[in-house]
């Protein structure tokens, strides 16, 4: 009896990893979003993107599904990520690719057209914004050099539609050397994008050097992942603050005598003044209510 344990006791524990494994993967597999398990069943075109992208296509692109909308995709390789789009977006989706290499060319089928040209060169681009409707989608993952990223976003950001999405994707080579990048580099897209937070919030700016532009009026939000910026567009008016309620008690400060008010109010004068010099020379300042 032993012995037929003892024989018996390998192949049953093979067989329990095995069982073991096949329910690892299939739970999985229900936890990847479509766009992954597309990716991880892939057959066709090659298709080449860092794991952690696809929770965050699915969380700024699900709301286009099955759509009537149009994508612009820079960078169109072996053409499979052009797949993967139609696949996910659906029939109803316009598929736009741009690409320097002319063989690209010979990838286009139905619903997806393609583009030959240099994503840094702006004459190109706005012979594309001329040619294409209006982009729900635009997606940069194209040649990651700090003036290919920069100059698309400059020519084609303004082409996205109002609700629309911008991606640009493996902004990690900005702090590649081969790339142009490095930390706090001057020029490279990472600095660069840094201003749209200025951007996202000049109506509460004080001084002249930041004011409310278009970029104020027409971004509803700013988004920084792992490797990718993404910019949400929706018109917003000026924001306002508003109180509703009773108060539960009296601030002291509005409770003051008149020489107190009068002190406070010359200190005030007195803090705002140096605090306008060291700021102007964009060193810390004092802080006070």
């Amino acid at each position: 009896m032993a012995v037929m344990i003892l024989m018996f006791y390998p192949w049953a524990i093979t067989r329990l990893l095995k069982l073991a494994l096949r329910d690892l993967n299939f739970i999985n597999k229900l936890s990847m979003n479509v766009l992954e398990k597309y990716f991880r069943e892939n057959n066709g075109r090659l298709i080449h993107k860092w794991a952690h992208y696809f929770d965050i296509y699915d969380r700024h692109f699900a709301r286009f599904r099955d759509k009537e909308i149009t994508i612009l995709e820079i960078g169109v390789s072996h053409g499979g990520s052009l797949q993967m789009w139609k696949n996910y977006f659906g029939d109803k989706a316009k598929i736009y690719g741009i690409d320097i290499n002319p063989k690209c060319k010979e990838l286009e089928e139905e619903n997806i057209k393609i583009y030959i040209g240099s994503q840094s060169d702006r004459k190109f681009l706005k012979e594309i914004i001329s040619s294409i409707p209006p982009l729900d989608i635009l997606i940069d993952d194209g040649g990651h050099t700090m003036h290919q990223q920069i100059v698309s976003y400059e020519e084609l950001f303004g082409h996205v539609k109002d609700g629309g999405v911008y991606l640009c994707e493996d902004i990690h080579t900005s702090y590649w050397l081969r790339f142009g990048g490095g930390h706090k580099r001057r020029g490279t897209f990472i600095e660069y994008s840094k201003n749209f937070i200025d951007y996202l919030n000049a109506w509460y700016s004080e001084q002249n050097s930041l004011k409310a532009g278009k970029f104020t009026e027409y971004v509803d939000s700013v988004h920084y992942y792992d490797s990718i910026l993404v910019i949400e567009k929706k018109k917003r008016e000026k924001p306002v603050n508003e109180r509703t309620g009773n108060i539960s008690f009296i601030i002291p400060e509005q409770n003051l005598s008149i020489a107190a008010k009068i002190t406070a109010k010359i200190n005030r004068i007195i803090l705002t003044f140096i605090n306008k010099i060291l700021r102007f020379f964009r060193l810390g300042g004092f802080i006070w209510r």
